[in-house]
Order: C-alpha cells, then structure tokens, then sequence
C-alpha cells in the first residue's frame, strides 16, 4: 500500500507546504479501493482484524459523536471503544474533531459508521497518515523507495524464518495482506493511465483517417462521410480553439451515418461525445455536452448507428490489415520473403488461404514484438520421482537452479498450445490401450527475456523447500497471489523442481500446507504439460487418498485439481486404477457427506460444494469408456440423478455433463432411463443458464436414440423449450446441442407433427445458411426426418429450403453430407420438389457423390437417387445423360459394404424401368454381379436384390443368365426369412425367373413349390399373385418331370384319411383359381 501511495496517487502542495490529495478520477479510484478493502476486513480475516497498531492512525474527523452506538462509550464530545488493547487503553478514541484508531476491526466498524462520507474520512485518513504501513506494522516495515519491490515478499519471508515466535504470524500475514492491496492498486492504476494515454490527438487523428476510407455512397460503406469541422491544426495536433483545449478538447467532428442524421462530436482527453452541433448561421460549434460519454469514437457511432456497427464488423479484417502495415513497417522485408514463399507453393485456388496465412503473419509478428512467451522444457525423470520427492521436505535435498530453457515466439508457442489441445480431445476420443504421450520440441531463448516473476517464484520455491512451517504458508500465500495462469509463472514453479514440493506437501498432515499446495496445483494444471507432469509425478494417487480426508475443503480442492488433470487418457485410466472413481461418486452422495465424523473449522465446506467438485471431477473422467462403465457400476448414475432434482446452477452443469458424457454408452443410458432423469432435463432446458440448457440438450441428444426416451420428451413437453431455443443462434455450441436434440426427437413421426406445430421446421430452414457445419449437419438431420411426412416437406418447399440444401451437397463433411443426400431424397418424393431438385441439377451432385470414399455417403446419395429417378419426368433419358453414371452404379456391386449394395440394388431396380437402360447395364455385366451377392442372409439387402433381380429379368437372356450363374436356388433360401417384405420381393422375383424351364426345375429341386404354396393364402395381394403365378409356371414347364406329376396330384387330391382345415382349404382353392 505503500508503493502506490508513494507513487501512484497525486498530490498537491497548498497551504503552508502540507501536502493534500487532488481531487482526481484516479485518486478517487484509489480511495475507493482502499475503502472496499478496509470494510471487507473484519469479516474475511477476522482474527487479523483484532491486531493492535504498533502506533495509532490519527485524524481530523467531521463524524459527530452521536453517530455511533453500540459498542461504544459516548459522551458530547468523546468517544471510547469498549475493545481495548492489552493495556486498558481504547481501540478507538475520539476527542472532537480528533480520532485515533489502533486497529482494522475498528477501522472497518468506523467506515461503516461513516456511510457517505466514508471517502472523505479515508482521504483525510491518507493526508494525515503518508506512512500508514509504518504505523500499522512498525518501522521495519516502512517502505523505502530505494528497495526494490522484487525482494519486498522475500524479505518478509526472511524476517519469518528468523523468527519462530508464533504471535509474529498474524502480523505477518497484515504485511502480506497490505502488499497484495499494494499491487492491487498498482494495476488499477495502470488500467486508469492506459485508458488515458489512448486518448490523444494523434489517436484520433488515426481513427478518423481509417474511418474515412470506408466512408462514401455504397452499401457496403460504414458511414456517409466524416470530416472535421475546422481545417486548421495546431502545432500540438488538436483543432480545438485553445480556450477548448484547457477543458481538454482536440477536435469537432461532423458524422453523418447511414440511417441517422448528421452528428457533431467532440473527442477530448476524457472521451468522446455529442455536443450541440452547428450554430444556424454554420459558423461555430455548440460545445455543450448533449449526450453520454463514450470510450472512443467507434464506441459512439456504434451506439448511434446500427448499420455503421454491421459494416463495421464486415470491415473487421481489412481494418486489422490497415493497422498492421501502419505498426509493422520494420518487418515488411521478412513478410514479403514469406509471403513470396508462398506464391510459389500456391494456386490460384488457394488465394484466400494465402490472405489468411497473410494476416496470421502479421499477427504473430506483433505479437512478438509485444509480449514475451515462456514454454516447457522437460526436466522430469521418469525413474526415481518419488523418492527425490520425499526428500524435498525436511530440507534434505536444497534445490538448484537450473538453468531455464527460453521460449519460441509467441505465435507458434499459441499454435503449439492449440495443436495440443486437439491432441488431447482426439486421445480422450481413443482407445485406452493407445499412447499419446510424446514430449514436444522446444525453441531457446536468452535469459533476459524472463520476467522478474519467474526469479521472485524460483525465490519463494527455496523457502518451501527449506523454510519452517510458517514460512512454508506464507511463500504458498505469496506464490498463489502470481498470476499462476500465465505460462512465465508455471516454467518458474516447473523449472526449480517446484512440482515435485508441491505434490510432496501433499502427504504432510499440515491442512494449511495440503489446501496452499491444492490451491496452487488447481491453477496451473489447465497446462497440458503439467497435467503430464503432475501425472508422471505420482500426484494423481495422492489426491485420490485425499478425496478421503475428513475435511471437506480439501475434498474439493482435490476434486477440482483432478478434474483440471484428468483432461487425458492416462490420467483418466490413472484414477480408476487407485480407486478414484469409487471415491469421486461417493462425494456425489448428500446424505453421506452430512453424516460422516467431520472437524469444524476454518475449512469447512458445504455438502452442496463437495458434490459440486465431485461431479466435476467425473465429468473430465466420464470421457473414457472404462470410466463410464465404472461410474455405472459404483451407483453414480443413481446419484447424479438425485443431484439433477437441485436448484443450483453451479452443480447442474457438471452434473449434467457427466450424464452428457455417459449417454454415450448403451448401459448406460438403461440406467439413465430407469432413474427417469428425462425429466429433470426438460426442466432444466427453461433454465436461463446457457451452459445448462446446451449440456441439457446435449445429454438429450444422446439419450434420444432410444424410441421410449423420444417418447417420455413429448410426454413431459420437452419438445416445446427445444423449438423456442432454436430462436436463440448468438451462442453456436448451444444451437449445436439443440438442433441435435430436435434431429433425435424428430425420428417418431408424433414428436416431427409437434415440432411443425411449433413452427420449428420454418426455423430450421432458416438455420441452413450461415452456420458452422456442427450446427449444419443437425440442422440437415432434424429436416430429413422431418420429411418423411407429406405435410412437412411442403412446408420446406415453400420456405425455400430445397435451394440451401441443395447447395450444402458441394461440400466434404462426410455426416453433412450423408444427411443431406437423406433430406433432398425425401423432398424428392413430391412431384413439384422434384422439378425444383432438377431445375437445380441435384440429381448430377447426387450422382457424382457415389464416387465418394465414404460408404455412408454413398449409400445415402444411392437411397436418395431412388426417389428421383421415380418422381423425374424424363428419367431414362436423364439417367443416360450422366456420362458413366451407368457404369459407376454397376460397379458399386463389388463393395463390401451391406448397406452400400442394398442402395445401389434399390437404385438399379428403378434404373432398370426404362428398357434402353437396362440394355446397357445388362452389358456392364450386373446380372453376374447381382447373382454373386446373392448369397446373403442380410433381410433388407435381400429385398433390394431381388426386387432388382426382378426388374432386371425382363431384358434379352438375363432370367437363362441368372439360371447360369446360380442365383435361383440361393433366392428360394429367401422364402424362409421372416420378413414379408423379402417374401414378397423374391416371390416376384421367382415368378418372372420362372418363364425358364431350367429355373422351374432349379426352384422345384430347392423345395421352391412347398414354401410358396404357404403364401398363397397371404393377405398381400401381390404376394398372392407372384407365388400363384411362380406355381403356375413350374407347373406348366416341368410337367415332364416325375417329381413334378407328383406334385400335381398333391395340388389336386386331399389325403384321405387328414381333413384340411378351412385355411389350408382356402389356399387350396385359391391356388386352383390362378393355376
């Protein structure tokens, strides 16, 4: 506190030389941090609130005596405390006008007594008092401006371990307390100077230029025009008359928007904002403020026009580029070196990438230039880690130095960090039986490029490992004040072995060791590197033991700290082995945590809190598959569904997270089903937390595969909150968790009839353009099950939703297109769809799509051409116009995927309608690749293959083919399924293979007349037809053989000692009438 009064406030000499506070935005900000800080006091450190001065804060106060009540003893003119120090004498006095105060509790007390004028008391405070740390702490304490402010937290520290007193931690923990508000202050103070160092001519002069090239008529423009309203300029820049410039005025500017009229502004050094404009004879300016004052003049005009922020945003790019050229003059050479590099590996296709890797150049050089970047080194044996550990503690081992490795620049040390971080979502993703863990490649720099942070770290680091109890708790103190976050702080900490005392701090009994420690290990494991470190380390097994500890502070602290761990594969299988998920879901259990033996203390934590960790702590975890079943088997599905009836936002998210995670496992959505947490998650969807509802949805997308879930969300109306979020698209995560959900749901007809009902399929439609291809492929999805109805496809018809999905068949996501091949075929089944999808020459990218690597895709564009070819006017003639499209559908037969060879076998069947056709793929050979794939047991394949077979008999020699290549037998095997879709399909197959003699013998040899006789006396008409008709022709072309006559008399005599059942009867007659 003493550094920024020294040097951060402003003072002013008056009087007879005494020294008062100007009355400034700055020293106000000052005195209101002061203010803020002495009033939290007596309730965040109660015991350090009972310290006595060494010397009393003494002032001229206007606070009357009768303002004070309790607690005190008042008289007319005086006022006594009723707390004293050990010698009887009061903590506050006051002898009108004068007060003195000897401690923080009465400090906080008075402040709270003073009420608005409490900023007055603490500027008279300050004046009266210019040392305040000296009399509060003693003069070892003052502070001298000669002293660096580096050793400040280390001296301190040395004074502790000199002294073993145990009175002396108290006081040192004021002195800690007072050096985090001095820092503090001297950050606010940075914000306050910065922001006013913005504000200057030449900053004005800059924004206004830039401003004046996107200015003019077009659409495309931000403004109309912008000019200043006086020509002449100063030698100081500003334009302002010098009358105005002593206000702090530097210019008037006349703006006229786009859909606004002309305004007239003024910039000064203490913002921007509207004045009163021109006079009416145009001459001078009304300088009186009209309006709000704003940070800068983009800020206003984005205030005042709506399209100027629109255009603005548009302009975003080209802005940066202006700016960057002004900035980085000096390394033009190397850019054009680059950029030159570049052409050379580049076509004119790729120009656009080049203008980004342009402007990612240009980001990564000024990023260089401004702020240095640290990153690891690996330092960590893997052999003999824990035993070096143990000896940290006693002071065995003193730690060394070593010499730190310097960072590479700042843009691909952030490259690196993303490159990472995909790494550790796509192991998460992976087989546990997999490695991952390579040590990544590091660049050197020099030494004098680290900041004075990573030596005072290294510093503290030394006193951990040497320094006594109190020492040890100070330094954690001093060390978790850093801004542990950034990657200067986690090398400091890293490189002096400070990982390894950390971690071993971790098995003393000292609670407050355990809780700095943990604190610390929280912040810094959102690092990928020490993630790996902690693990490699030993320290998951650690706090797993920990997650036992009666105190329910440091279950959390520990919970927390694995959850930041646990972000890959090795530390997630680590916690299962040491039994981290069994203890993870006990804390989930309310009942037992209130329960079990605790200790009441300064640690304790609310039950609601511990659970709160524990679920987030299986949420990271929840991401392997060995973890899900784990938290299944330990009855963790059972308790987060008892979490999930609670009302706190803060333990809902990652509660429902893990849920989220655990859907993704068959068993475990059983389990999630049977504790009917379906519910509870269309409540939660009403929630105004984002976060919630998109991890709601989330978790409903993965549950929805099940027809009973669908079910239970229409049942319980959560299908309603779902289509009214669609509405909501600023936040693209959630919309993805929506718009998944609703393509789940939308697959039972009942739940497609309610989403149109609330209007959800016109949105959608509008959700297909200008999305991220997450949000797309749901978006798709949900359309095309929302077009297997006839009223829904209308619908998207006449919202213009053929065109957009159209378009979206140009692309390379492989689900995109999987999906939008499915919702353009199911728009293809309404005649005027189809007219619209040829119009737009779909059916070509449809067919160009077979040639796709993915045989997803290409059995959903072969499934979608069948609605087309049936629906299209001319279809034989378009099917031919495709060069090679015949030939490419042929030789799909020869995949080995099932689904891709029952879509192309759907496909040739409405191929082979037009006779021209069918000439010509009977002479790209499908009759014997049709006849190879026959032999399947695979009922929808089976189907589709014979209905082709069917079809592509009534051409030439083709039903002698089949005979020849031995399909016909393997079609009767097919009678036998218990699918009367294939018992169909192979009847009418069988019944036009049978116009061959030789084929009638093949299916009477096979047993073909037994099965098909059964089928006679079927409800299905055309199957009635295709087998009576089959039976008639073997009849008839194999009258010759014996067998055959044997079967005639079987058609035409009753046994004569078994009456026929009236069933069998009606068969019998049936077949009669059609032989």
């Amino acid at each position: 506190m003493g550094v920024a009064l020294t040097r951060a406030t402003q003072w002013s000499a008056a009087g007879h030389g005494t020294r008062t506070l100007e009355v400034t935005p700055l020293n106000e900000a000052i005195l209101t941090e002061i203010v803020m800080f002495v009033e939290s006091f007596i309730y965040k450190h109660p015991q350090e609130a009972k310290y006595v001065f060494v010397e009393p804060l003494e002032w001229k106060t206007d606070l009357d005596p009768s303002a004070f009540g309790s607690g005190y003893i008042v008289s007319e003119t005086t006022v006594n405390s009723e707390d004293v120090d050990k010698s009887g004498q009061p903590l506050l006095f006051l002898s009108v006008p004068q007060i003195k105060i000897r401690s923080f509790g009465q400090l906080s007390r008075f402040l709270f007594i003073a009420k608005s004028t409490k900023l007055t008391e603490a500027q008279a405070c300050i004046e009266a008092n210019r040392n305040p740390v000296a009399k509060i702490l003693g003069l070892d304490y003052k502070v001298i401006d000669e002293i660096s402010e580096d050793s400040s937290v280390l001296s301190i520290l040395d004074k502790i371990t000199k002294d073993d007193d145990p009175a002396s931690e108290t006081k040192m923990k004021i002195a800690m307390l007072l050096k985090q508000l001095d820092l503090h202050l001297l950050n606010h103070t940075l914000k306050h100077i910065s922001l006013e160092i913005r504000l200057n001519p030449g900053t004005f002069k800059n924004d206004i230029e830039l401003l004046k090239r996107f200015s003019g008529k077009g659409k495309q423009t931000v403004l109309e025009f912008i000019d200043y309203t006086s020509d002449y300029e100063f030698s100081n820049g500003c334009r302002a008359p010098p009358w105005r410039q002593l206000r702090g005025e530097i210019c008037y500017v006349l703006v006229k928007p786009h859909d606004a009229e002309i305004l007239c502004v003024t910039c000064s050094k203490g913002g921007v904002f509207l004045n009163g404009g021109k006079t009416d004879d145009e001459e001078e300016v009304n300088y009186e403020r009209t309006g709000e004052i704003y940070k800068d003049l983009v800020t206003l005009l984005r205030e005042k026009s709506a399209i100027f922020s629109e255009n603005m945003s548009k302009q975003k790019v080209r802005v940066s580029e202006g700016q960057q050229k002004e900035k980085d003059q000096p390394d033009e050479t190397p850019r054009k070196t680059e950029d030159a590099t570049l052409r050379k590996a580049s076509t004119a296709s790729h120009r656009s990438a080049l203008e980004s890797s342009r402007i990612n150049l240009g980001k990564k050089q000024m990023t260089k230039r401004l702020e240095p970047s640290l990153n690891w080194k690996t330092t960590v044996d893997a052999k003999g880690k824990r035993s070096s550990v143990r000896d940290t503690q006693g002071g065995k081992h003193e730690g060394r130095l070593e010499k730190p490795r310097p960072s590479i620049l700042p843009g691909i040390a952030q490259f690196r960090k993303s490159v990472q971080k995909v790494e550790d979502i796509i192991s998460d993703s992976t087989s546990e039986s997999e490695e991952d863990e390579e040590p990544s490649e590091r660049r050197k720099e020099a030494n004098a490029d680290l900041p004075s942070e990573y030596w005072q770290i290294q510093k503290l680091v030394k006193y951990l490992k040497r320094g006594n109890q109190t020492a040890t708790v100070i330094a954690l103190c001093s060390m978790k004040d850093f801004k542990l976050a950034q990657e200067t702080c986690q090398l400091a900490i890293r490189n002096v072995g400070g990982l390894e005392v950390l971690i071993n701090l971790l098995e003393t009994d000292e609670v407050k060791c355990q809780i700095g420690s943990l604190q610390i290990l929280k912040e810094i494991s959102h690092n990928p590197q020490i993630r790996r470190n902690i693990v490699e380390l030993g320290g998951l097994p650690v706090m797993v033991n920990i997650l036992d500890s009666p105190f329910k502070c440091l279950k959390c602290l520990a919970a927390e700290t694995i959850a930041n761990v646990a972000k890959f594969r090795r530390a997630r299988r680590a916690v299962r082995r040491h039994g981290g998920i069994t203890k993870l879901v006990a804390l989930l259990d309310h009942e037992q945590n209130s329960t079990e033996p605790t200790y009441s203390s300064l640690y304790e934590t609310k039950d609601v809190e511990v659970a709160r960790c524990g679920a987030l702590a299986l949420w990271s975890c929840s991401k392997s598959n060995g973890n899900k079943e784990a938290i299944r088997k330990t009855g963790g599905i059972h308790l987060l569904a008892q979490l999930l009836k609670t009302s706190h936002e803060n333990m809902l998210i990652p509660v429902v997270g893990t849920l989220q995670e655990c859907a993704s496992e068959e068993n475990c959505r059983a389990a999630i089903k049977a504790e009917r947490i379906i519910e509870n998650l269309v409540k939660n969807l009403n929630s105004e937390n984002e976060q919630l509802q998109e991890h709601c949805a989330m978790a409903i997308y993965q549950c929805a595969e099940d027809e009973e879930t669908r079910h239970l969300m229409r049942r319980h109306g959560g299908l309603k909150p779902l289509a009214s979020l669609l509405n909501e698209t600023d936040n693209k995560e959630r919309l993805a968790a929506v718009t998944g959900a609703i393509w789940k749901c939308s697959i039972s007809k009942e739940n497609a009839t309610k989403f149109r009902k609330y209007k959800a399929i016109e949105t959608l439609v509008g959700l297909l353009t200008d999305q991220p291809e997450e949000v797309l492929v749901n978006v798709v999805g949900a359309l095309g099950e929302c077009c297997q109805e006839q009223e829904n496809r209308v619908i998207i018809r006449k919202c213009g939703g053929i065109q957009p999905l159209v378009k979206l068949l140009v692309g390379t996501n492989q689900a995109l297109l999987v999906n939008v091949t499915k919702a353009v075929g199911a728009c293809a089944v309404e005649p005027e769809s189809m007219m619209i999808i040829d119009s737009l020459d779909a059916v070509r990218l449809l067919w160009s799509l077979l040639k796709s690597p993915h045989p997803e895709v290409k059995a959903s564009a072969a499934w979608a051409l069948c609605p087309c070819i049936q629906n299209a006017k001319d279809a034989g003639e378009m099917v031919r116009s495709f060069i090679g499209g015949l030939e490419l559908v042929v030789s799909l037969l020869k995949s080995d995927n099932k689904e891709v060879l029952a879509s192309v076998c759907a496909a040739i069947t409405n191929i082979a309608k037009d006779q021209e056709n069918l000439a010509i793929i009977t002479d790209y050979g499908v009759v014997p690749l049709l006849s190879k794939i026959a032999n399947t047991t695979d009922d929808k394949l089976r189907q589709h293959l014979a209905e082709a077979i069917s079809r592509c008999c009534m051409w030439g020699r083709n039903r002698e083919a089949f005979g020849e290549h031995r399909a016909v037998g393997l079609l009767v095997r097919y009678l036998k399924s218990n699918d009367a879709n294939v018992h169909r399909a192979t009847a009418q197959a069988l019944y036009q293979l049978s116009e061959d003699a030789d084929n009638c013998i093949t299916m009477h040899e096979n047993g073909a007349v037994k099965l098909l006789l059964d089928m006679i006396g079927s409800s299905d008409h055309d199957l009635q037809e295709a087998a009576a008709g089959c039976i008639s022709n073997i009849r008839r072309k194999g009258a010759c053989s014996h067998e055959m006559n044997s079967t005639s008399v079987l058609l035409h005599h009753e046994p004569p000692h078994t009456p026929l059942e009236p069933a069998v009867q009606q068969k019998h007659k049936t077949s009669h009438c059609l032989i």
